[in-house]
């Protein structure tokens, strides 16, 4: 159960329930508990039931596959004001959670009952849309994950995400492996992509860092 004030907040973060009926927004305040996650901690592991919806104040939660090989890839990444459509499927299909997910940085979440989303699912039209919107934003991300994977070349691919977290932070903190991790390739494979951009004069690579020196030249790369 959550107080008035936390379903205010809650609501804050998720628009829909500032117009949910009276009656229906008392139900989710005593049905809904507030968690907090440390980064590190699996959400929930392939094969799992899921028993609960999270709805993220804030933090991250990646989610991902391994294949028999051990080798991983990243399909999708969740955030404050986002929800799990797989963990929402699991849910309303009631079968197993297909992939796993993990605390990327520290969460506070709602934590919404199975059961309960399940019946707010059927009886509400806006519970209906916030899943049809949470559909929609991870179906286009996972074609365009599909894309990368079957048409772009992994030097590419390696670029655009070094671009990418350069923008946030640069030097870049990440291994050879996280990056392998997140694009579904073999560390060796990144380690040659890495050094051929070192001696090229387009990054610099130090201890668990990448530093982009040549940004436009990564862009170049990027696009090809």
């Amino acid at each position: 159960m959550i107080s008035q004030a936390e379903f205010e907040r809650v609501a804050r973060a998720f628009p829909m329930l500032q117009r949910i009926d009276a009656a229906l927004a008392q139900e989710f305040q005593a049905a809904v508990t507030l968690a907090a996650l440390p980064a590190g901690r699996d959400v929930f592991v392939e094969g799992e039931r899921a028993i609960s919806l999270a709805l993220l104040l804030s933090g991250a939660v990646r989610v991902y596959k391994i294949g028999k090989s051990g080798r991983e890839i990243t399909l999708y990444r969740f955030g404050p004001g986002e929800s799990c459509i797989l963990t929402a499927n699991a849910i309303l299909s009631q079968q197993p959670f297909p992939a796993l997910a993990t605390v990327e940085q520290p969460v506070e979440a709602a934590m919404a009952p199975a059961a309960a989303f399940r019946e707010w699912v059927g009886r509400s039209e806006l519970w209906r849309e916030f899943l049809f919107h949470l559909l929609s934003l991870r179906l286009m991300s996972v074609l365009t994950l599909v894309d990368d994977v079957v048409f772009r070349r992994m030097d590419a691919r390696v670029a655009a995400l070094l671009l990418d977290r350069s923008l946030a932070r640069n030097p870049v903190a990440v291994t050879h492996q996280v990056l392998a991790a997140e694009l579904g390739s073999s560390r060796e494979v990144v380690s040659r992509i890495l050094e051929g951009m070192d001696a090229a004069g387009a990054i610099r690579m130090g201890r668990g860092v990448v530093d982009v020196v040549d940004a436009a030249a990564l862009a170049a790369l990027a696009s090809a």
